[in-house]
């Protein structure tokens, strides 16, 4: 739907903040104005006018000017409310107030006559606004490892001064993980705003913008409480009915762990037959397989029918998504599909408004003007789950760190193995440190990694590794170093196989060239007692001894 456009009376209030100074303008002031509200968020502009004519003669100076032409961080509020109302009774009107970060900003000196030398009247400010978070954390790109946290740990850590959130999702929220991990970067395109929208889509969360109270916040579904606020039908000018695409396709979840692979449908009513959506994981974990399962069934939703309103006048009570709103339940109103006095759920809400009277003369310092106005709103039904998030990037993994592997048995000395079995899944792993980040420890899977299954050779304490780190998981990429006294002289193109605790206390099998002949050396060392083999040109050596002190 095209919005209609009416001429009605308003009160456009702005206060743009910086430097630390609150700078109000008058309403009467306010050139032009346009905002689009969003179940998560929202992004508006503003034009106003300010007098600055001491150059010719006036008493109007412009205080603003100054500040707005640094760097500083600019807060723009913005209020909209109705003049006039066509109901009967006169309600009480309400106006629409929201609180922004400006993105971009222009000024325009206005003279009294075109042509150079003539003196100054005027300056038009413009500023382009949005949700703080959406501005702040587009740009944020944190690359950080946390471990035994909740994902309220981690917003908490990330929302700064100017991002409010408030939480009613424990289940999304709430839970310690093993393993957070943020590896943003700018290259990759996902900033900490798409990772914040992706997880929140991924777990079937709920973001919202509360308007009121000017936070974001995170549940577990929609609210669906409240009073309506009565559609006043002389405001109304338009209504259309909208159908979203509908799902035509089922899932499944494909668990692909060579023992016990599993294959679980997940249907639904208006589905083609043939066409799905294949989940893939690979875990021997059922318990992750069941929750995925609970996952993407809650996540396959049919939309409902939508409403949209154009109005032709400001309501005279405000709106913004999230509201109640109920239908008059007149006759007229029962369109097709449509039931008279039924309830609704804003979900977007546009709006603009251009001054009838552009020029900075007209309704100087006034409390309110006429303005060229349009307005559309887009209702849901209240029984509707499906949520609108903005557009994202999804965040991709791994990123690569190094890491030293950590074992408990024996001495600080011992080059030690450990396998530590996880008590909730019973599946063994390494602990593995990793220094960049305060030495946290992460848990890789204890298993063959690059080896043929007949190889033991689990890594040791202390071992230099790459470790693959994956939002909630990690692995061994690959070993960094050789151990200590295990590698070879160049000349003699040796290869080393060394075992055991220490240098001192374990078993070496070397191979090289001596004079461009091989030798082959088996050696048992346990402090002071060494067992030997050596096999060479003509010379077969089993020697057993204690050296000497």
């Amino acid at each position: 739907m095209t919005p209609a456009t009416f001429t009605d009376r308003l009160t456009v209030s702005v206060t743009l903040t910086l430097g630390g100074a609150a700078h109000a303008i008058p309403a009467g002031d306010v050139k032009s104005f346009a905002l689009e509200l969003r179940p998560w968020g929202f992004e508006g502009s503003v034009a106003f006018d300010i007098a600055d004519n001491t150059s010719a003669g006036g008493l109007e100076t412009d205080p603003l000017k100054a500040s707005f032409l640094e760097q500083d961080l600019i807060e723009c509020e913005l209020e909209v409310k109705g003049v006039h109302t066509d109901a009967a009774p006169q309600p009480a009107l309400t106006s629409l107030k929201v609180k922004g970060l400006v993105v971009e900003r222009s000024l325009v000196e206005m003279p009294a006559t075109p042509g150079p030398g003539a003196p100054l009247l005027h300056r038009r400010y413009a500023v382009t606004f949005r949700d703080a978070a959406r501005l702040l954390w587009s740009q944020h790109f944190p690359c950080v490892l946390y471990t035994q946290k909740t994902m309220k740990n981690v917003l908490d850590a990330h929302k700064g001064s100017h991002i409010a959130l408030a939480y009613d999702w424990s289940a999304g929220l709430d839970a310690t993980c093993p393993q957070l991990f943020l590896g943003l970067t700018p290259e990759e395109g996902a900033s900490f705003y798409d990772f914040f929208v992706w997880y929140v889509d991924s777990r079937d969360g709920v973001l919202a913008y509360d308007y009121p109270a000017g936070q974001y916040k995170l549940s577990a579904a929609k609210a669906s409480t409240g009073t309506p606020v009565d559609v006043l039908a002389p405001e109304v000018d338009a209504l259309a009915l909208r159908f979203p695409e509908v799902p035509r396709h089922d899932k499944a979840i494909l668990n692909a762990v060579a023992e016990g692979p599993t294959h679980t449908a997940i249907t639904q009513q208006r589905a083609v037959t043939g066409i799905r959506q294949d989940v893939l994981v690979r875990t021997p974990i059922t318990n992750e397989v069941d929750a995925r399962v609970s996952l993407e069934t809650a996540r396959l939703k049919v939309r409902g029918m939508e409403v949209e309103l154009g109005w032709k006048r400001f309501p005279a009570t405000a709106l913004v998504p999230g509201t109640l709103v109920k239908l008059p339940t007149t006759e007229a109103w029962a369109a097709a599909g449509l039931t008279a006095g039924a309830t609704y759920r804003v979900r977007t809400v546009a709006l603009r408004g251009d001054a009838v009277a552009s020029s900075p003369d007209a309704s100087h310092l006034a409390q309110d003007t006429a303005f060229t106005f349009s307005m559309h709103t887009l209702l849901e039904t209240q029984a509707e789950t499906w949520v609108e998030l903005p557009a994202y990037t999804p965040p991709t993994w791994p990123r690569y760190v190094e890491g030293l592997i950590v074992s408990e048995v024996g001495e600080q000395t011992h080059e030690t193995w450990q396998a530590y079995t996880d008590s909730q899944t019973s599946q063994d792993g390494y602990k593995v440190k990793i220094p960049l980040w305060e030495n946290q420890i992460v848990t890789l899977p204890f298993n063959p990694n690059l080896l043929p299954g007949h190889f033991y050779f689990p890594a040791y304490k202390g071992e230099r590794v790459l470790v693959g780190l994956d939002f909630q998981k990690a692995w061994l990429k690959r070993f960094l170093d050789w151990r200590a006294t295990a590698r070879m002289p160049a000349d003699g193109q040796g290869t080393h196989l060394l075992v055991g605790k220490t240098p001192e206390n374990g078993t070496s099998m070397q191979h090289s060239y001596a004079e461009g002949k091989p030798v082959f050396l088996l050696q048992r060392t346990n402090d002071k007692d060494t067992a030997r083999i050596e096999i060479k040109e003509g010379t077969l050596t089993i020697q057993v001894k204690e050296e000497s002190a």
